[in-house]
């Protein structure tokens, strides 16, 4: 068997690696574009005053939604009655138009239906920035 021998390329026969010119102050960069995210502003559910639909059952329904306590829900559900409205949650569109879609289907007070009673009126909004 013959020994086999291994064998090296000469210096001399290697490609050189071109390195290009050396950076210097006076090398043009092309300016970087930053691209950021624009974010959404957030979005408030508004909870309108409602004469028919009874207390009780505005606070019941935004415990069922938002899943708040007694104490928050029968604030929120009073502030809607003493000013006109009041903001019940804050956040992104499509989870503002969601919560207000919910708090709609509990639908009208049943015990105050044969007054007329409706779905809670609830809107949504940008916040105020």
């Amino acid at each position: 068997m013959p020994a086999t021998e291994a064998t090296t390329v000469p210096a001399e026969t290697a490609e050189p690696i071109e390195t290009g010119p050396p950076p210097t102050a006076e090398t043009k960069r092309k300016p970087r574009t930053e691209t950021r995210t624009k974010r959404q502003p957030p979005h408030v559910v508004l909870l309108h005053n409602d004469d028919i639909n009874g207390m009780d059952h505005v606070v019941g329904a935004l415990r069922k939604v938002f899943n708040y306590g007694r104490m928050k829900s029968i604030t929120l559900m009073l502030k809607a009655h003493v000013t006109g409205r009041a903001a019940v949650w804050t956040g992104s569109l499509e989870v503002a138009e969601f919560k207000a879609d919910q708090l709609k289907s509990c639908g009208a007070d049943p015990r105050k239906r044969t007054r007329g009673a409706l779905p809670l009126r609830v809107s949504v909004e940008p916040l105020p920035q």
